[in-house]
């Protein structure tokens, strides 16, 4: 019985990795390469893992094309392939390596895509932090997730007075990069790709939880084609694109998109602080097929009013990917009037990662919705005692995935049944087996994206 459940168990993963085979196939982000190059990106994925080999498949297959956009213009596939590895190299030499933890406490720009691409590729350890800490909060997480070098902003010097790192820290984003001591650590470095590690870095986001300082959640490298797969399979992006990115990297909904983008060698517009208006400009200026926001972004940018928007040409917009905390009906129903049916809804945890995404079909006729669940995801409602709750009912959420969490750095993990975990919601599926988020099952509130 034990074997038989083993062989169903694999065939189903199989079954999940061939539908996610064929929405990264039709999405561009695989096939339509010839054998030679295929093979050098098969070799990368298994020195470096998937986070770590982005930027050697983006220059093998896309080399000239944008890679990222930020205040300081635009960076190739092949410069972001350069810069990684020398940054890596550099970062060897101050004596980090296998195992060493380093920190990112950045705003969006090249900077911190360029440090944890280096970090993964030499087998270092992430930790991506929160630029909205304060003193206390950063000295403490930092000391708790072991972070012993730090790439931070400028703009955060003063909060990194007084931390014990082992090898350092270096700031970016002067503004003047003859000055700037990031770029004096890139170029020291050699651009030849360091020696691949035994096993690619961990990646550590931060959750705040319910309760107490923000807590790591490490994620280890994906093990299959699911994660991205069960985004493409519902969201039409395409190779060679461009995606306006304002929900930040250090959250896991930013980053995610982040490396589909540059997985499908699409163009990501990055900006340090989020201003409506500017947004719009950055959507007309790429010719934006997508963009990422947290829904209270989204509500500002509507906030602009119509006149504001429809004076932009947006038409190469397919995508307006909002997560992050509850999106607003009535904000749904506004922004497909606005920008069309182009809205997606996903919900998800830094815990669970992928839960459910709807589409803008379901926004049309449930604009509460969170949609039905994503590909390699199972959604179930208990209640208090356990139970399933019936069709209809509200339970409490319950989310099972393809890359479980490992538990928090700190100890400790959340409550699962039956392989899956809770999300600290509450919730009730619809007959046509949408889910719909009712409310908390204890006292946290989240607020633009954070939790509160």
């Amino acid at each position: 019985m034990a074997s038989l459940a083993r062989i169903k168990q694999s065939a189903h993963r199989a079954g999940l990795e061939a539908r996610a085979f064929r929405a990264l196939r039709s999405a561009g982000v695989l096939g339509g390469d010839p054998p030679a190059v295929l093979l050098k990106v098969l070799s990368a994925l298994k020195e470096f893992g998937p986070f770590g080999a982005t930027p050697t498949i983006g220059a093998l297959k896309h080399p000239g094309q944008p890679a990222v956009a930020d205040r300081w213009g635009e960076l190739t596939f092949a410069e972001l392939e350069e810069r990684s590895n020398r940054t890596g190299n550099a970062l060897q030499a101050r004596g980090l390596g296998p195992g060493s933890t380093i920190g990112i406490l950045c705003r969006n720009h090249r900077v911190p895509l360029i440090a944890a691409f280096a970090a993964s590729r030499m087998g270092a350890n992430v930790v991506w932090l929160n630029t909205g800490f304060s003193a206390p909060q950063l000295h403490e997480v930092a000391a708790r997730e072991g972070v012993e070098f730090l790439v931070h902003d400028e703009a955060f010097s003063s909060l990194t007075e007084g931390l014990a790192l082992k090898h350092g820290a270096v700031a970016c984003a002067t503004g003047d990069p003859q000055l700037d001591p990031f770029d004096a650590l890139v170029a020291s470095g050699s651009p030849v790709a360091p020696k691949p590690p035994a096993r690619p870095g961990r990646i550590v986001l931060l959750t705040s939880g319910t309760t107490g300082t923000p807590k790591g959640a490490p994620r280890p490298e994906p093990r299959g084609l699911t994660i991205p797969g069960a985004l493409l399979e519902r969201l039409p992006l395409h190779r060679r694109e461009a995606t306006v990115l304002g929900a930040p990297l250090f959250h896991g909904t930013g980053l995610v998109i982040a490396l589909i983008t540059l997985s499908l060698g699409s163009k990501l517009v990055l900006r340090e602080r989020f201003d409506p208006a500017e947004f719009l400009d950055d959507m007309e200026r790429h010719h934006a097929t997508g963009v990422c926001l947290v829904p209270v972004m989204l509500q500002r940018i509507l906030a602009l009013g119509d006149e504001e928007i429809a004076g932009r040409n947006l038409q190469a917009l397919k995508v307006v990917f909002c997560a992050g905390s509850a999106l607003p009906a009535q904000t749904a129903s506004r922004a497909m009037d606005a920008f069309g049916d182009v809205v997606f809804n996903l919900y998800g945890s830094t815990e669970v990662s992928v839960a459910t995404l709807a589409t803008p079909a379901d926004l049309r006729v449930a604009p509460s919705t969170v949609g039905k669940p994503a590909l390699g995801c199972r959604v179930e409602l208990f209640d208090d005692a356990g139970r399933p709750t019936p069709l209809g009912e509200v339970g409490r959420v319950f989310v099972g995935t393809t890359s479980p969490f490992e538990g928090y750095t700190g100890g400790g993990t959340k409550d699962t049944i039956n392989g899956m975990m809770a999300t600290g919601d509450v919730g009730h599926f619809d007959a046509a087996g949408r889910l719909y988020i009712d409310g908390r099952d204890d006292e946290m509130i989240v607020s633009g994206g954070e939790n509160v």
